[in-house]
């Protein structure tokens, strides 16, 4: 118990006026038990003490065993020298052990203490030195051997380990004294009454201690990362998209977009199709709020008041594919209906954008739309792909939009998480013409990595839809893991996200703060 240890170690240090260290004063009591009595000491200022830190070597079993009786191969040439006449090697055993003859026979051959003569041992020698047995009663005794090679070299054929010690080194405090005097922890009634309050001791308040944690929840570090974009989108007069249907449609999540029903993306390796129910409804209008529909944030209702015709919209989206229209000479193949109504675990959130384009059509005005939530795909999953995680995407609506626009707009963007430095390279997109690639520089991996992709939707994706034909749109979009990523230095998306999460690592990570201008 720390209790009696306390008068233990005071009466030890009474009796000197220099240090003492506890491997020496109580080399049987627990380390834990040890510091546990000093700790309750030095907060009354008795003692003042040092933590000391040292490995030692101690000896395994086999190792004791050559201590006390002699390593392998003295033995074995001990017993070949009490032969006279040699002793033949079928009968080592039975005297030194199965063991010793085994390992001492190569060492004593190798120091050339014995020679063998047919089946015959013969002693080369008259006297030898047993220097592993030497070495091992040096560190028995002193835990450790000058010669640092002789550590090793007995590390290796394992007889001896090394072990963390920790030991304290113990002085005499300001307010030393012989006698532990027991300090009252609360001002009780009975002290009051009896006025014993007057002389006992009563322990002071120590306002430097820490409290005991107490058990909270804590946000995941997407979520952090989530907060600081949405800031930024609202800081920029975006309006936050419903992103409430993890299920769309074909229709939706690619005929919509102008996505041709023959493009890879929809094969059953890339996206993720539901089976039951098989196939949905054609595009129509939403329930009314209490018929199952929400208001406000995932709503996708029409405040404009205007009716909208679905049933147009649908054949204006399959004639843009099939024949061509609004200018287009579309992909010119038969479109399928079943092809367009199979339901799919959405792949981009690019297909809520295309709703919430259409409502905008009932009533054309400039708008700015964002959402952040997870989207789906049928990736192989390894250290930086999932099949799932988080899309972040943009969408500028309004008149007279052009590239150099879009560019500038970026760099605004961008900036505003801290990166300065962008470039922008052309590419691909089913639904966006031009397109290109975002790339910013990472000063901490030194190089220029892909941020985000973005392009102004194509007129096939937005006169379909009723939009004025000078209207143009913005799109763009990146992962929330990647810069969750290189936040907080996780190299392994699944530590980020999944059932491999650490939920220390969920709590004790700080809150993230872009650099914003």
């Amino acid at each position: 118990m720390a209790s009696d240890l306390t008068n233990q170690v005071l009466s030890a240090l009474a009796q000197t006026d220099q240090p003492i260290l506890t491997s020496d004063a109580f080399p049987s009591t627990p380390s834990t038990t040890v510091k546990s009595a000093l700790d309750r000491l030095a907060s009354r200022g008795m003692i003042t003490y040092q933590t000391l830190d040292r490995e030692e070597a101690v000896l395994n079993e086999e190792a004791r065993g050559i201590a006390a009786n002699g390593s392998h191969e003295a033995r074995v040439f001990e017993a070949v020298r009490q032969a006279l006449d040699g002793l033949r090697i079928g009968d080592l055993p039975g005297l030194v052990g199965k063991e010793s003859a085994k390992v001492g026979q190569g060492k004593a051959f190798k120091e050339g203490w014995i020679k063998k003569d047919r089946d015959v041992l013969k002693a080369n020698i008259d006297s030898i030195i047993d220097v592993t047995q030497d070495q091992l009663l040096i560190i028995q005794r002193t835990k450790s051997h000058l010669d640092s090679r002789v550590i090793s070299d007995l590390r290796k054929r394992k007889l001896i380990s090394l072990q963390k010690v920790i030991s304290y080194q113990i002085s005499k405090g300001p307010k030393f004294a012989k006698d532990f005097v027991k300090e009252e922890t609360d001002l009780t009634a009975e002290l009051l009454t009896s006025g014993a309050w007057k002389t006992v001791e009563l322990k002071p308040y120590n306002f430097k201690s820490k409290g005991a944690l107490t058990p909270s929840g804590a946000l995941h570090p997407l979520n952090k990362v989530r907060h600081e974009f949405r800031q930024i989108f609202f800081e920029m007069g975006f309006e936050e998209m419903p992103t409430n249907r993890y299920v769309e449609t074909g229709f939706w999540n690619f005929d919509a977009l102008f996505v041709p029903q023959q493009h890879p993306a929809r094969d059953m390796q890339d996206t993720f199709y539901i089976s039951d129910p098989a196939k949905a409804d054609k595009p129509r209008r939403d329930p009314e709020a209490g018929a199952g529909a929400s208001k406000g944030l995932g709503s996708y209702s029409n405040e404009s008041g205007k009716e909208q015709d679905y049933h147009q919209y649908w054949n204006d989206v399959r004639d843009v594919h099939e024949n061509g229209k609004f200018g287009s000479v579309g992909y010119r193949y038969p479109f399928k209906e079943d092809e367009s109504l199979r339901l799919v675990l959405r792949t981009h959130t690019t297909a809520i954008s295309t709703y919430m384009l259409h409502k905008l059509a009932a009533d054309p005005k400039p708008a700015r739309y964002f959402s952040i939530d997870r989207v789906f795909r049928n990736e192989t999953v390894d250290a930086t792909h999932l099949a799932e995680f988080h899309q972040v995407e943009g969408v500028i609506a309004d008149f007279g939009l052009t590239l150099g626009g879009l560019i500038g707009f970026m760099e605004v963007f961008f900036a505003k998480m801290g990166i300065h430095k962008l470039r922008f390279k052309p590419a691909y997109n089913p639904y966006t013409e031009p397109s290109m690639e975002i790339f910013g520089f990472h000063d901490g991996l030194n190089k220029w990595v892909e941020i985000g992709n973005s392009g102004m939707f194509r007129p096939e994706m937005l006169e379909p839809m009723g939009l004025p034909k000078n209207m143009r749109c913005y799109g763009w979009g990146l992962s929330l893991e990647r810069p969750t990523m290189i936040k907080y230095g996780v190299k392994n998306i699944r530590e980020l996200l999944g059932h491999k999460v650490d939920l220390n690592f969920v709590e004790n990570n700080p809150a993230v703060r872009l650099e914003k201008d």
